[in-house]
């Protein structure tokens, strides 16, 4: 197709290499390559894909000095300095089309367990016991979902819920006019005064870091069920175990936390107090990581950038 040569560095599903292969775009598929060896190539290269192996930061990227694009098979671009690579002329690409059902289904599943207390009860059973009252669960028909953001996920998410007989609403800083069959856009006045369940669907950024903190629950009138499947840099999760304790969140689900990587997860002062509780459940980053998700990222991702090699803005 040109004479652009593509570094992979991560493993990528291979539909990707099938149809980079059939658009005649050469590229070097290194998915063991850590960012040692990265470094002393990536002169070579006018692209780069990856997944989250590593930062792509301002280093990496000056020392990439014919890159023209990089693209990430995944959602969001936060292992990769945006706005510096945008400032070097560099195209970014990402796939946040790819898993947003994979992500949505997953939330949803972590809600209705949450709900109706199944990770207790199944532990319970197992144990010799028998609990029928205290298991008693909510139903969500009936029920607001709050989502914060309406991109890709906030809308598979809001979707999926339309056969649930709830109230879907959204809050997005950056849109407005979004109000669909599926959603009722709100303010966050909104949110805060009719929310029964709170979810996030959100990117992490400079502004949303550390952005759900005491002061942002403090406000919310009814309990809530707690979702954050979207960064896990935006939680302060000590501000989730005070309103635990205090009643104010009936259940908290986390597909994702500020610390991902063991021991360094275990370490934190949070920990043990988060793992404690039958009504936090927990799950390793995996909301948008299905068997179907990493075919259709790297699909999505390869159109991209076949659509970009042949008109190149």
């Amino acid at each position: 197709m040109n004479n652009m040569r593509i570094l992979i560095v991560d493993d990528l599903h291979e539909i990707l290499l099938e149809k980079f292969q059939k658009a005649g775009v050469a590229f070097d598929y290194q998915p063991e390559m850590d960012r040692t060896a990265a470094e002393q190539v990536i002169d070579q290269y006018e692209g780069l894909l990856i997944r989250s192996k590593f930062q792509v930061d301002q280093a990496f990227i000056d020392l990439g000095s014919k890159l023209k694009f990089i693209g990430r098979s995944g959602a969001g671009m936060d292992n990769i300095d945006e706005a510096y690579a945008t400032d070097k002329g560099i195209a970014l690409f990402s796939a946040n089309e790819g898993n947003r059902d994979a992500v949505g289904e997953h939330m949803i599943g972590m809600l209705l367990s949450l709900m109706n207390n199944l990770n207790r009860g199944d532990q319970e059973v197992r144990h010799g016991q028998w609990r029928r009252e205290e298991n008693r669960g909510y139903e969500l028909k009936g029920k607001t979902v709050a989502l914060i953001g309406y991109g890709n996920n906030g809308q598979a998410m809001a979707k999926k819920l339309s056969g649930f007989d709830v109230q879907v609403i959204a809050y997005d800083k950056y849109k407005t006019g979004f109000s669909d069959l599926y959603v009722r856009e709100v303010s966050m006045e909104e949110v805060v005064r009719q929310a029964d369940v709170l979810s996030f669907h959100i990117p992490l950024t400079r502004e949303t870091k550390g952005m759900v903190d005491e002061e942002y629950l403090f406000h919310f009138r009814k309990p809530i069920f707690f979702l954050m499947g979207a960064r896990g840099g935006i939680v302060q999760v000590p501000a989730v175990l005070k309103y635990l304790d205090e009643g104010k969140i009936l259940g908290a689900a986390f597909d994702v936390l500020p610390i991902e990587k063991f021991p360094s997860l275990a370490e934190q002062e949070w920990y043990q107090n988060l793992i404690s509780r039958d009504n936090v459940l927990l799950s390793p980053h995996v909301a948008g990581w299905t068997f179907e998700s990493y075919y259709k990222l790297s699909s999505i991702l390869a159109d991209k950038i076949i659509a970009w090699l042949k008109n190149p803005e």
